[in-house]
């Protein structure tokens, strides 16, 4: 079957971890909506995952979990 595939088909709705880093610290979240590429792996969030996740970013909420992790420098 010949044809061209639309964006759409290409893109599968899943949950993503998202990492920002906010006044020298990294923020991680879990279980973010996003739709994902499945050729490139970009990820797209709606406008009101992004507005929320700008919104949990400025809180000072308790994390549900603490992890550790190292940090290299570029060489």
């Amino acid at each position: 079957m010949t044809g061209t595939r639309s964006e759409n088909e290409e893109l599968v709705e899943t949950k993503v971890t998202y990492h920002i880093e906010v006044d020298g610290s990294l923020l991680v979240r879990e279980n973010v909506p996003a739709r994902v590429h499945t050729e490139t792996g970009e990820r797209l969030f709606s406008p009101q995952t992004v507005e929320r996740l700008q919104e949990l970013a400025r809180e000072k909420s308790r994390p549900s979990r603490i992890i550790e992790t190292p940090v290299y420098h570029y060489a």
